[in-house]
């Protein structure tokens, strides 16, 4: 059965489309805390390497060494907008990866996630080149043309409207910026598939209750990479936003995929 213009999918339920994102935010009121060390556990470990792909893929710019004689051109500092990013995982990786000069702007719905990012960055002396913004991807308090690189690590998933959110990186994109999203995927490794699906559904939620106290939120985060669109499905969403050159690269036998965009 079609579902009805105002429904979406919250996991596995089907829910008011205006209910979704308070639903999603009362997860991850409830994770904050312990959120970046679920990551580590659920994963082994392998977020890292796929967000290290992630800052590779984003490619700030590094320090050099001046040569004797050469003329400096000023140069417009080097900006990162990262979409529900509250934690700054993916920024404080960036920053700490660039010359100086570069800046990052967060922006997440989730104060709680937002007061741990703020905290991290104080806590590596970077609070003066990141910015925690309260803010909704599907409406964006910035400028058209503001951002070299848009980010998102693992949300888009959680946005009610995707195409919303899409549109909006695309337009505070600087022409020649670039769209870069790191999703859970589809795993394409047959024997792989049974093995993830038995460890997502009957680990992962009992690992939540553990270490968070909350099985229900992580029964929730399993069951909403099930319902995300498969990658060439998410590529296509990507080009009808406006993006060009769009691809993606699987990663760990399809668990998660990097997609990338361009606005030309």
């Amino acid at each position: 059965m079609p579902r009805a213009r105002d429904q979406t999918h919250f996991g596995f339920r089907e829910v008011p489309l205006e209910r979704k994102q308070a639903m999603v935010d009362d997860v991850f009121h409830s994770v904050a805390g312990r959120y970046d060390l679920m990551n580590d556990l659920m994963s082994g470990g392998l977020h890292r390497a796929w967000k290290d792909a992630l800052v590779t893929a984003v490619n700030p710019p590094r320090a050099r060494i001046a040569v004797a004689g050469e003329a400096k051109a000023p140069a417009r500092p080097f900006a990162l907008l990262d979409l529900a990013g509250g934690t700054g995982d993916i920024s404080l990786r960036v920053l700490e990866a660039a010359s100086s000069g570069t800046r990052a702007t967060v922006v997440d719905i989730n104060t709680d996630m937002l007061t741990i990012g703020r905290a991290r960055a104080a806590e590596r002396g970077l609070e003066d080149a990141i910015v925690f913004v309260e803010g909704n991807a599907e409406a964006l308090p910035f400028a058209e043309q503001s951002y070299d690189t848009v980010t998102i690590a693992f949300g888009i998933r959680n946005v009610p409207r995707i195409e919303a959110a899409l549109a909006e990186a695309y337009r505070v994109l600087h022409i020649g910026g670039r769209f870069l999203c790191l999703e859970f995927s589809a795993v394409d490794v047959p024997g792989l598939d049974a093995i993830y699906d038995f460890y997502s559904f009957n680990v992962i939620p009992v690992l939540g209750r553990v270490v968070t106290g909350d099985a229900a939120a992580y029964r929730y985060l399993v069951e909403s990479i099930r319902r995300f669109p498969r990658p060439h499905i998410f590529a296509d969403m990507m080009r009808t936003a406006g993006f060009a050159r769009v691809s993606f690269q699987r990663m760990s036998g399809g668990i998660v995929a990097l997609h990338s965009g361009w606005r030309l």
